[in-house]
């Protein structure tokens, strides 16, 4: 299905479409934070932009892998939302606020109760207002996995998911290849660096020993001695086929917008859903071009213009 974007001639070109948008300046939105305890313990933190008014909507964001409130696409769309007016906060996933989290375990593409536990106490604290939610990568991924996962009891009126790798193993087979490879390192350095600050607390319990860390260099090898053991799964074969999105969309019951570029280098076509895929609440759309949580539409290089944030909207909003 088709909506309405085409990439201009300049940004036909995937890594392009995926790399301007990192380099383009957003403004720093201005947040208060918010800490919820869990009770295993651990932590996660809530970065709310503006609270709603009289029963007004909350749309919840949820960010990919190593991202935060300060991510390309969280920072333009809380600032779209911003000039909207409408209530807006950041789900982190844990160690992602830029505090590192207090257990051995974080957080893995298929993980839904950290996020069902923030839309709760979202909920409870605003008995009144709609919840929306819209899931970027692996955020779309774990967001994906929860309507699936809830179904007709989804606490979420409409959800978007935005380039969700909803095929793990593919995804992570697709991230050795060609260019892909930087954008695996360079994820890889930081999840590297969060497991060396833990391997060095005595207090923590860890599956791999500190000089077994750079060997870890392609997501499947750390998925497999780290991110699986951690999570409770028997390795990352495991892991790659409980925690994918793609078997979850026939379940869907509230609707759910996903997009995906056909040109996504960190994707292979093993992650598009065929119709019977699909549950009636689910609307699909996927283009030619777009790259990776890029879809730049218009503007120029120094100034890109993005499809993202006016799409999404529209449909959480329930304008198209």
């Amino acid at each position: 299905m088709s909506h309405s974007f085409t990439a201009p001639w300049w940004a036909r070109n995937p890594h392009l479409q995926t790399i301007l948008p990192v380099l383009t300046k957003v403004p720093r939105p201005k947040l208060q934070r918010e800490r919820l305890e869990l009770p295993d313990g651990d932590f996660l933190d809530l970065d709310w932009q503006q609270t709603p008014a009289n029963g007004e909507p909350v749309l919840v964001l949820i960010h990919g892998l190593e991202g935060s409130a300060q991510s390309h696409y969280a920072r333009r769309m809380l600032l779209e939302c911003r000039n909207q007016g409408l209530a807006t906060v950041v789900h982190h996933h844990r160690s992602c606020s830029g505090m590192p989290n207090r257990l051995p375990r974080s957080y893995h593409s298929g993980d839904t109760e950290d996020l069902a536990f923030s839309l709760r106490h979202i909920a409870s604290r605003f008995p009144h207002s709609p919840l929306l939610a819209v899931g970027y990568s692996l955020g779309g991924n774990v967001l994906a996995k929860f309507q699936g996962e809830q179904g007709e009891h989804s606490p979420l009126t409409r959800a978007a998911v935005v380039s969700a790798p909803l095929t793990l193993s593919a995804c992570a087979k697709r991230l050795e290849k060609g260019f892909s490879r930087v954008y695996q390192s360079y994820l890889l350095r930081q999840l590297q660096q969060k497991l060396r600050a833990k391997i060095a607390n005595p207090a923590m319990q860890m599956p791999v020993a500190a000089d077994k860390v750079d060997s870890l260099n392609t997501f499947k090898e750390f998925d497999d001695k780290v991110t699986a053991p951690l999570h409770g799964f028997t390795g990352v074969d495991d892991y790659y086929h409980r925690a994918s999105g793609l078997p979850f969309l026939g379940r869907i019951a509230s609707p759910t917008l996903i997009l995906h570029a056909a040109d996504d280098p960190f994707m292979t076509e093993a992650v598009i859903p065929t119709q019977a895929q699909l549950s009636g609440a689910v609307h699909y759309e996927l283009y030619p071009h777009g790259g990776h949580v890029g879809f730049i539409d218009g503007g120029h290089p120094f100034k890109p213009r993005y499809f993202l944030e006016r799409r999404v909207l529209a449909f959480l909003t329930d304008r198209s």
